[in-house]
Formats: structure tokens, C-alpha cells, sequence
């Protein structure tokens, strides 16, 4: 059994990581995250794989693997937070170097490790984002690379095209404060053409899940 507080997103958000607890109660709202393959329950209620919600004031139990998102909505204005967070955290292209990145308004907090589980966050200011459609994952090139995004602050959208251009757009998943897209990948990791795209200027969190076969030590 284990609980850790992690600090990558600090002071705007606490984080805390489950592993193995048979309950955990939580106090005030928090949004949560099932990472694991078996269910969390919410006072009998399941929250499958993959999945997120916003918990208040209640005990979860049969937590296998998860993440808990605290201090979500206990800023007072989103333009404090946003203006606050672009003083702290670097432009995404800074720190990832990738040229679909470059001018766009999408900043990135610290990455945690843990074992093969990866957490950021990231604030994307514009609307739109225009962060561009993609497939491959130049940060984690390997077989089976899996990654969800789950929304934190404000409005975004999940958006999935046939061809790199978005005129050939035939999903989209809006994503409000405690909304996690749909997986995308297949039983090989291949991914369709994609982006998060803002409808209001937001905070996200990514979460990545590169295969125990592969994870390297």
C-alpha cells in the first residue's frame, strides 16, 4: 500500500498517487484518475480503466493504481491561475524541441516518473491552440506507448481525423474539468491523426503508460 504526494505541478495543484489501498477517503473535490486495469469503486459505483471523474467528500476503495487532483477549483480566477502558471512554466516547444510546437501557447510543467507511468501537466493559453495533428509521440518513441489526456481547468476538445488536415475530422470529445478522452491507440499502439484543441484557454494533464516490456531501468 503506498500513497505519495507528487510536486510537478505544484503550488497550483496538489497530486497524490495510489498504489494498492483498500480505501482512501477524500475530502473536499478532487478529480481521479484509474490507471489500473481493474476498477476503482465510488460507493459501489465503478470507474473503469483509464477513467476520471470528480470525487467530493467520499471514500474510494479498491484502488489498484490511481491519481488523485487536488485544488482543482479552489482558484478564484482562471486568468490569475493561467498568468501564474506562464510565469513558472516553461513553452512546451523549450523543453520538447518539437516543430508542430513552435508559437504555440502551450506551456509544461515538470515531468514525474513512476516506474512505467509518466505525469505533466500543461497550460495551453490561445484559442485555438493549434498545436497540431500528429500520430507518432516523438518524447516516447516505443512499441505500445500508450498516453490519455484529463482535463483540469477550463474546456478543451479531444479531436481525431482520418488525414492531417482537419477537414477530415471524424471524432471529437469535449472535455470539461474531470474528463478524460476515450483511448485512442489500438492493441498495437498505433494512433490515429489527432490534437487537444482548446475551447476555453485550459490546463490539461497527460498521462503516459509505456508497456512493462519495454520499460527501461
Amino acid at each position: 500500500m503506498s500513497i505519495s504526494v507528487q510536486n510537478f505541478a505544484e503550488p497550483f495543484f496538489t497530486v497524490r498517487y495510489l498504489e494498492d489501498e483498500d480505501s482512501y477517503p477524500v475530502s473536499g473535490k478532487s478529480i481521479l484518475l484509474n490507471i489500473a486495469d481493474s476498477p476503482v469503486l465510488i460507493e459501489e459505483q465503478a470507474l473503469g480503466s483509464m477513467q476520471s471523474i470528480v470525487v467530493r467528500d467520499t471514500i474510494i476503495t479498491q484502488v489498484n493504481r490511481a491519481v488523485l487532483i487536488e485544488r482543482f477549483a479552489d482558484h478564484d480566477s482562471d486568468d490569475t491561475l493561467f498568468q501564474q502558471i506562464r510565469q513558472t512554466w516553461p513553452l512546451a516547444f523549450d523543453v520538447r524541441k518539437e516543430e508542430r510546437l513552435r508559437g504555440v501557447s502551450h506551456y509544461m510543467s515538470p515531468k514525474v516518473h513512476l516506474g512505467n507511468l509518466a505525469l505533466s501537466m500543461y497550460h495551453s493559453g490561445s484559442v485555438p491552440l493549434n498545436v497540431g495533428l500528429h500520430k507518432d509521440h516523438p518524447f516516447c518513441d516505443v512499441p505500445g506507448f500508450r498516453e490519455v489526456h484529463t482535463q483540469i481547468v477550463g474546456i478543451g476538445k479531444m479531436q481525431q481525423c482520418r488525414q492531417q488536415d482537419i477537414s477530415t475530422l471524424y471524432l471529437e470529445e469535449p472535455m470539461a474539468p474531470g474528463a478524460t478522452h476515450k483511448p485512442m491507440y489500438d492493441a498495437d499502439g498505433v494512433y490515429p491523426w489527432h490534437q487537444y484543441e482548446t475551447i476555453t484557454p485550459g490546463v490539461f494533464m497527460a498521462t503516459e503508460l509505456i508497456p512493462e516490456s519495454v520499460l527501461v531501468t
